[in-house]
């Protein structure tokens, strides 16, 4: 029987809203028992349960609260952790990590130190079509990889108002927020690459952080390219998976998880994460010497599986999903890509 873990969440933005409360409410082995809101009372309607409070730091001192979940503007995360950690709290750290490796190394000794769980929330590791992708790759369908694409790509042309993630400063602009997603993932099917050669900038009218890289990532034998936009209007393939034998294309479908979540659908329920025939990948290979065409079934995404991880850390001793180490590698990859983008030239790892 599961003893559930009594959690806190230090914002009700969108990642609060539409990510955090929503699975931690769902998932038995957790109990939802706080959530700051700094004026507002919306949180009240959907958690009635919950003690709305107006500060992290009353969530932080709370000692009912075994785990916190810090997803404060980035350049915040490692002054909460910190808090957080100090105050015995297991941690729970909305991507990215941190806002520079140096922040990331402190806090992984911390929380040695003081024998406390620290995970990073990357979610899209449950994307189904990234699910999909990882089978495609170990079950070796197209040979030995060459080369690997991915893109991350929105159509959102104007500067959104009211929000620090359109802010110039340090730990801001897309890299962060959506590349810290697409890294993580590079990282798990890959490992860390050899050279980071990248290219950052601003395309909208009056933008002021960046929404746009192209990273290429070189591994043994392999070119990994990591592109993303927001003036992508047309999508092209979300994954291109290229060997020796063959090739395998994801669709530019996202993962539905995100959109039902904002439309208050109750995670892990009848069909959850499941898409539809007509957006699953093509298969394009030889197997047992025969030329093979087919769509591979999406295998249904599952962003409840991240937090069965972190339950099973906290109160069973097993491994994370998602470790402090692989986040720390992430941050190395975006600063390596940034200073790649500034020398005009490839870094190597």
């Amino acid at each position: 029987m599961m003893r559930p873990i009594k959690t806190g969440i230090l914002s009700y933005g969108m990642s609060g809203e539409v990510f955090h409360a929503p699975l931690l409410n769902a998932h038995p082995g957790f109990d939802l028992i706080q959530i700051v809101q700094r004026s507002k009372n919306t949180a009240a309607a959907h958690y009635p349960m919950c003690r709305i409070v107006r500060s992290a730091e009353e969530v932080i001192q709370d000692p009912e609260i075994e785990l916190v979940v810090v997803n404060t503007p980035n350049e915040l995360h490692h002054h909460h952790v910190v808090q957080a950690l100090k105050s015995g709290k297991h941690v729970v750290v909305e991507k990215p990590f941190t806002v520079s490796v140096a922040e990331a190394d402190e806090l992984m000794a911390m929380a040695k130190q003081l024998d406390r769980i620290l995970t990073v929330f990357q979610n899209r590791r449950w994307d189904g079509d990234f699910l999909t992708l990882k089978h495609v790759l170990e079950q070796g369908w197209v040979g030995r990889v060459v080369e690997f694409e991915a893109h991350y790509d929105r159509f959102r042309n104007y500067i959104e108002p009211n929000t620090w993630k359109e802010e110039p400063g340090i730990g801001k602009g897309i890299l962060y927020n959506l590349g810290s997603h697409m890294l993580d993932q590079v990282v798990v099917l890959f490992g860390m690459p050899a050279f980071v050669d990248a290219r950052i900038g601003i395309q909208r009218t009056g933008g002021r952080v960046d929404d746009f890289y192209d990273l290429r990532l070189t591994y043994p034998g392999i070119n990994v390219i990591v592109k993303s936009s927001y003036l992508v209007r047309e999508p092209g393939p979300r994954y291109q998976l290229h060997g020796t034998e063959g090739s395998y294309v994801a669709s530019s479908n996202i993962d539905p998880q995100e959109q039902a979540l904002k439309e208050k659908q109750t995670p892990g329920g009848e069909g959850w994460g499941a898409m539809p025939q007509e957006t699953w990948g093509k298969l394009n290979t030889t197997l047992d010497g025969q030329h093979v065409q087919k769509r591979i079934p999406t295998i249904p995404g599952n962003y409840l599986g991240y937090y069965d991880s972190v339950y099973a850390a906290i109160r069973e001793g097993k491994p994370l999903a998602v470790t402090a180490e692989q986040a720390r590698d992430v941050i190395r990859l975006i600063e390596a890509a940034y200073e790649s983008n500034r020398e005009r030239c490839a870094i190597k790892l």
